[in-house]
């Protein structure tokens, strides 16, 4: 549900499975005035039509986004389903994982894609903002040992570590 205060801020409500009545403000255009150190290759809808996370990440929460993030998403309602990755692997560390690690914050209970599909709407939170853009920044290290070990081009070539970059908005088939 989306509540219009003024041209650039929206409220938006959050009501899935994992949360009820949250409440968000949209302070930023969608898609626009990323932090400069903040590049992702792909958007939320990119990804989803890809093929990430198995299909299961955004089953429940269609209502919060744009219809059209999900014209083209793969997406399993019944079960985690490595198959409709683009790589057809799995690639996630379950949420238990994630939750155990320390990685979740609160307003995001399903991590970082939430964070981003968020933040890619406009939400800012400068403290997780920074915290979250950190973790994004550390994946570069799987795109350096890919160009290491793969020939350019080369899909087959470490499908594991290039799901988990499509996972963190990096296009790795390009590389």
């Amino acid at each position: 549900m989306l509540y219009l205060l003024s041209m650039r801020k929206r409220v938006i409500t959050v009501h899935d499975k994992m949360q009820r009545g949250y409440r968000y403000l949209c302070t930023e255009p969608i898609g626009k005035h990323f932090d400069p150190a903040f590049r992702p290759d792909l958007t939320p809808k990119d990804m989803l039509a890809l093929g990430v996370f198995g299909g299961k990440y955004m089953t429940d929460c269609r209502a919060e986004f744009p219809a059209s993030w999900f014209t083209r998403a793969k997406l399993s309602p019944e079960k985690h389903e490595p198959t409709l990755n683009y790589f057809g692997v799995d690639a996630s560390q379950s949420l238990s994982v994630w939750r155990a690690k320390g990685w979740i914050h609160p307003d995001d209970p399903r991590g970082w894609f939430q964070w981003y599909c968020r933040y890619y709407m406009g939400r800012r939170m400068p403290e997780e903002d920074a915290r979250q853009i950190k973790r994004w920044k550390q994946m570069v290290r799987h795109i350096a040992q890919i160009k290491h070990a793969c020939p350019t081009g080369d899909l087959h070539c470490h499908p594991r570590q290039r799901q988990a970059l499509l996972h963190w908005a990096y296009d790795s088939r390009r590389l």
